[in-house]
């Protein structure tokens, strides 16, 4: 009689375990000691290799912790108890379509440029900035670090911006006059603006493999890389070099979308060009990087100057879902501006 009622007990204890594990496999994990066998030495060792947040930790790959003396089957554990808290996993496309009502975007100050763009930059995604100096790549950046610290109803995301600059370009003076024509007060713009200066395309990679501390801490929700292919193009020469190169460039874009991603925050990439001479019709402008940053860039703008002053244009080039489109704005002491009707007339002169 015992042995029939302990066989009658033992499903329900079953279910009991198992409603008692449940939760701990849905649990939210806060810092990387918190992960089940992940200790202080082990945790130490992962900052040291650019891991430090749990989400870095969910978008990482097995062969990533190797270096950290982690074997494989505990690196497959971390990685999937990481992920548990992210919820990465299978859905279906109506559920996706729920989700992508979190996807934010960003004005850039032109509403011609919005309206190419869907209504804005969007986050989660990378937005490619492509052209010939001058053509306004680097005054767009300076104008989104300033819109993203605008409340969401004024097109912001009301957040920090992270700068990574590569050609000396960044200027606190340019954030001040546009921070002054938004109305924002300057010295609480140029706070909540992350400035990181890169000297070489290591060091490049380096700081946004190191960022994801930062990035949490300070609430950035805009991550700028101005201008991505400087470093490389410099350092690598010659097609002995480009296979290297590619690889380089294709791990930091997608270490940059892992970023946007895992803190919804909108990632922007600057890029140089190059002429074709073999091109005799069309445009014989293109950006540098080849396929790898074709395809990992989810918008790409190509930007050009017009015959007349400050006024630039901006086509939509490759989106995902937009279809092609182009539009005029200008870049004034302000900022970026939509033309004016007086623009407009002399234009048409």
């Amino acid at each position: 009689m015992c042995s029939k009622l302990s066989l009658l007990r033992l499903p329900r204890m079953v279910v009991e375990e198992e409603e008692e594990e449940a939760p701990a496999s849905e649990r939210k994990y806060e810092h990387l000691e918190d992960l089940p066998g992940v200790g202080p030495a082990t945790a130490q060792k992962l900052r040291e290799l650019g891991f430090h947040t749990v989400e870095s930790l969910a978008t990482a790959t097995i062969r990533e912790l190797e270096p950290a003396g982690i074997g494989e089957k505990k690196a497959f554990e971390v990685i999937r108890a990481a992920r548990s808290s992210l919820s990465v996993s299978f859905i279906r496309a109506d559920e996706l379509l729920k989700m992508r009502q979190s996807v934010l975007r960003l004005t850039t100050g032109s509403k011609g440029i919005d309206e190419i763009l869907g209504g804005g930059l969007e986050t989660q995604t990378i937005t490619e900035f492509y052209g010939e100096y001058g053509s306004g790549k680097s005054q767009l950046c300076h104008q989104m670090c300033v819109n993203v610290q605008l409340p969401p109803e004024k097109g912001g995301l009301g957040g920090g911006a992270l700068y990574v600059d590569t050609e000396n370009t960044f200027r606190t003076e340019r954030i001040v006059q546009m921070a002054q024509h938004l109305g924002l007060n300057p010295e609480e713009v140029v706070k909540n603006v992350i400035f990181a200066e890169a000297y070489t395309s290591d060091h490049q990679m380096f700081l946004l493999e190191n960022a994801d501390k930062i990035i949490k801490e300070n609430n950035i929700r805009l991550i700028v890389v101005d201008s991505l292919t400087s470093h490389f193009r410099s350092e690598y020469l010659g097609r002995e070099m480009l296979a290297e190169r590619q690889q380089k460039l294709n791990k930091h874009m997608h270490r940059l979308i892992r970023l946007a991603r895992a803190f919804n925050a909108v990632a922007i990439v600057t890029n140089q060009v190059m002429a074709k001479p073999d091109v005799f019709f069309g445009d014989a402008v293109h950006p540098v990087g080849g396929h790898i940053v074709a395809h990992t860039s989810h918008t790409r703008v190509y930007l050009r100057k017009s015959a007349r002053g400050p006024i630039r244009i901006a086509r939509l080039v490759s989106s995902p879902y937009l279809p092609e489109g182009e539009r005029v704005f200008k870049v004034t002491e302000n900022g970026v501006e939509d033309l004016s009707e007086e623009d407009q007339q002399q234009g048409r002169r």
